[in-house]
């Protein structure tokens, strides 16, 4: 793997682009609306209710396995 390396600014180049740490939370709060986070989790519920339909049909072969060989 390479290494990366980071490029430094000066002081006075980060203090123009934000001048207070409120304008640049307000910055970013607004970024986050206007772009929105809207994550698709379809693959993973399917998935879920794949793992748990598996689950029960083992158990409940187990059970009747279990009252068969007694």
């Amino acid at each position: 793997m390479s290494k990366k390396t980071k490029k430094r600014q000066s002081r006075k180049k980060r203090s123009t682009s934000r001048s207070t740490p409120s304008a640049a939370l307000a910055e970013s709060v607004q970024l986050q609306n206007e772009t929105g986070f809207h994550p698709d989790y379809s693959e993973t519920i399917k998935d879920l209710k794949r793992i748990g339909i598996l689950a029960g049909t083992f158990f409940i072969i187990l059970l009747g396995l279990s009252f068969f060989l007694n």
